[in-house]
């Protein structure tokens, strides 16, 4: 029997979305240096890149692309036994360390922010370990100040972003009396205010006409989020750490979100394991990988779903953005026969 489709789930909420229209979508991992982003990546792809113990040893973000593990996919294929098969993907750019004040250019911080812009979501990775070897670019650990200092570049970043914006459309205006021109502008005074508030822009409650023109700004903070929180194996074995209820008020308090604890050092080791010895460890030790779950978060959070074709030609998972959901008709997934 096919694994079955969980029961009793509500169809999306049929409310405009921030993000582009597409469904070649990816997902960056962000985070201050040297709190086990390219680590986590290296165990993601399993590819060969530094993960070195100093700042900023990722310069240009990597990019790869990991299959979302699905029972389903892995049962129809056993069942066709096909001649192709095509996987779901999630599309990952591990992108280098921001810094207080990047902002403003500290520690390459302009580049790295561009590079935060092109992605779609976010993977926020948070330190929750103490390990006098590894240095941290604050000289302490403290997930929740990184926190603050993160979501405080990204949105100072779309700060002077909106102050160009503003001005453009104001050389605009006194040019011509353009309608188009006078609704971006009172959009992005909006925008702006918004932001002066403290607040990140995919939190606001945003009309169908302001959304189509913040689209095309791809702002920071408008990206949805998701918190990963790299803690020892020790503390992820037993289920605690001494920042999980404090990350856990920080994150409720800033408008709600999913958090993923892992821990970095068991990932690696379990990659750097033969599979068949990974399952005996984590069987004896009462542990499960942390990556199918972020993998398929992260798949969810930057609004992707799929659908299913099979037959002896192919089986395949077919992406789709949450935007056209609409104008197909999915339940969860369906199945078109190719017989």
């Amino acid at each position: 029997m096919p694994p079955k489709t969980a029961k009793g789930k509500e169809a999306p909420a049929e409310r405009p979305i921030l993000g582009r229209f597409s469904s070649h979508l990816k997902i960056g991992i962000v985070g201050l240096p040297n709190v086990g982003k390219s680590t986590l990546f290296n165990t993601l792809t399993k590819l060969s890149i530094p993960a070195m113990n100093f700042p900023f040893c990722t310069i240009e973000p990597n990019e790869a692309r990991v299959y979302v593990p699905d029972e389903r996919f892995d049962w129809l294929c056993q069942l066709f036994k096909p001649k192709s098969e095509v996987a779901a993907f999630l599309e990952i750019n591990d992108i280098a360390g921001l810094v207080r004040g990047a902002n403003e250019g500290q520690g390459l911080g302009n580049a790295f922010l561009s590079h935060i812009r092109a992605v779609d979501g976010i993977f926020h990775v948070l330190r929750a370990f103490d390990d006098p070897e590894v240095t941290h670019v604050e000289d302490s650990v403290d997930p929740v100040r990184d926190l603050d200092i993160i979501s405080a570049e990204l949105r100072l970043k779309d700060i002077e972003f909106m102050e160009k914006k503003i001005d453009d459309c104001e050389k605009v205006l006194k040019r011509s009396n353009a309608k188009e021109a006078k609704l971006e502008l009172e959009c992005c005074q909006k925008v702006y205010d918004w932001l002066k508030e403290e607040k990140d822009v995919r939190l606001g409650e945003w009309k169908t006409a302001e959304i189509e023109i913040m689209n095309s700004f791809q702002l920071l903070s408008a990206k949805p989020v998701v918190y990963l929180i790299n803690m020892t194996e020790k503390d992820y074995q037993r289920k605690k750490n001494k920042w999980l209820a404090k990350i856990h008020t920080w994150v409720q308090a800033h408008g709600g979100g999913v958090l993923i604890p892992f821990s970095g050092v068991l990932e690696q080791k379990l990659a750097d394991m033969p599979a068949d010895e990974a399952q005996v460890y984590c069987k004896e030790n009462d542990l499960t990988s942390a990556l199918p779950k972020i993998i398929k978060t992260g798949f969810a959070a930057i609004n992707l779903i799929y659908f299913f074709t099979a037959g002896p030609d192919e089986v395949r998972n077919n992406l789709i953005n949450l935007k056209a959901y609409g104008t197909v008709a999915i339940c969860g997934a369906f199945l078109r026969p190719r017989l």
